[in-house]
């Protein structure tokens, strides 16, 4: 039997988030069109039409709401939790292509260009939205890399310190793409741009390291 709690309780959930996908929506409109210190709590729930209580109960205060704002596009940057590991060094080539593609691929969205604009106009008076950016963006990326870079190195594919090998490789995939883009002097490279970009990157990564390969094939001829 279904208690009358269960047939009220899921669409009411339904509508929670139906309403707060809405308010920020709205408030992420309102502080790239208005800023954030012009934009009022009020503006935002007349644009998402709800209520200010909706409003603060659903999220909270303006601050969380630009908070909630660049997280929801930061985490277009979070990467798989279980990535490949590789043995041999075309499998570690196929790997950083295949992770370089898709990270430039998200971090050259507009939604999250567009979130880091947001974030660095705010530097000053909520240095929390840049925290937030590079904790739940950026601080995942490097981590993902980390752990491709430790895996290669443990399989004798690389060598050197996983956090250096990652922000090397890290450098030769976005350049000054991410400049920019923030700047809007440049455009949103296209899909066959971003797959050369990645290739480009990862041969010019692996011909750095290739000596790695060298010395492990004098290793198991000795």
């Amino acid at each position: 039997m279904t208690s009358p709690l269960s047939t009220t309780t899921i669409p009411e959930q339904h509508d929670d988030v139906e309403v707060r996908r809405r308010i920020l929506d709205a408030a992420f409109a309102a502080f790239m069109e208005r800023g954030y210190a012009a934009t009022s709590t009020l503006e935002i729930a007349t644009r998402a039409r709800v209520s200010k209580r909706e409003l603060y109960s659903l999220i909270g205060n303006k601050q969380a709401v630009l908070i909630a704002c660049i997280s929801e596009r930061a985490r277009r940057l979070q990467m798989p939790e279980d990535l490949p590991v590789a043995q041999t060094r075309d499998d570690l080539a196929h790997i950083l292509v295949a992770f370089g593609t898709q990270v430039l691929r998200e971090i050259t969205d507009p939604a999250v260009v567009a979130a880091f604009r947001l974030a660095i106009s705010e530097a000053l008076h909520a240095p929390e939205v840049g925290r937030t950016v590079d904790s739940i963006g950026r601080e995942t990326i490097r981590a993902a890399l980390r752990e491709i870079m430790g895996h290669a190195r443990s399989s004798g594919l690389l060598e050197g310190r996983p956090a250096d090998l990652a922000e090397q490789f890290g450098t030769l995939l976005w350049g000054n793409i991410m400049v920019g883009l923030l700047l809007g002097v440049a455009g949103r490279p296209t899909a066959r741009e971003i797959a050369a970009r990645a290739r480009e990157a990862t041969a010019t990564f692996l011909q750095l390291h290739a000596a790695t390969r060298k010395r492990a094939r004098t290793r198991r001829q000795g």
